[in-house]
């Protein structure tokens, strides 16, 4: 039987690709990259933020094809229930699936701002009033899911999707030094530390430039 089909963009611009990649390992699938060239129009839609709604990334499982990261994490669920990429307990499987979707749907300011770019450091960078309410609210939702569910990760002793869903914004609090607390730092910290993440991390940095007019959109 083939193996699935993962299909992504950029390592070192796709936010979304990230996140539903991480999904899949997170769920221990065992699958095999598609990476759509540069000049897809997929791609560019991603990279210029035109939607958090997409068809990359998109899975291909078995005769079965879900698009929307959102949409292969609970499909992940349903195939991978002992991952536990969503809580056990409801109350908070509700909260998990809340600040999902708030980062699915919102942060637009912050997208914006602050354009996923591994390669990339930006010290002392210049944060407008916008952005920084966005970058606000992310780290109250970190502290919230941290003091409630007693970490390491957001929901506990293990990543889930909200985890996968937060995970870019990491890489951009890395790349444009915005200053955390102790906790969301050391949350910051062991994220960035996760096998899946720096093996993800080393695939952006030694990816070409090919699409140079991301740095220029921003």
């Amino acid at each position: 039987m083939a193996k699935p089909v993962l299909t992504i963009s950029s390592k070192n611009y796709g936010a979304w690709a990230l996140r539903g990649w991480l999904m899949a390992r997170f769920a221990g699938l065992d699958f095999t990259e598609k990476t759509i060239p540069a000049d897809d129009p997929a791609m560019k839609a991603e990279m210029l933020l035109l939607s958090s709604s997409m068809l990359v990334p998109s899975l291909l499982h078995k005769d079965i094809k879900v698009w929307d990261t959102l949409a292969i994490g609970e499909y992940l669920n349903e195939i991978a229930p002992k991952a536990q990429l969503l809580p056990a307990d409801a109350k908070a499987r509700a909260h998990c699936r809340a600040v999902c979707g708030e980062m699915h749907s919102g942060f637009a300011s912050l997208r914006g701002s602050l354009p996923m770019n591994i390669k990339a450091h930006f010290p002392k960078f210049k944060v407008w009033s916008r952005a920084q309410a966005d970058i606000d609210r992310v780290k109250a939702i970190w502290t919230e899911c941290l003091a409630t569910y007693k970490g390491p990760f957001l929901f506990g002793p293990q990543p889930t999707l909200a985890d996968a869903m937060y995970a870019p914004v990491v890489t951009r609090f890395q790349s444009y030094d915005i200053p955390l607390d102790k906790a969301c730092a050391a949350y910051a910290k062991r994220m960035l530390a996760l096998p899946a993440m720096q093996e993800w991390i080393a695939a952006a940095r030694a990816e070409p430039d090919e699409i140079d007019e991301l740095d220029a959109e921003f």
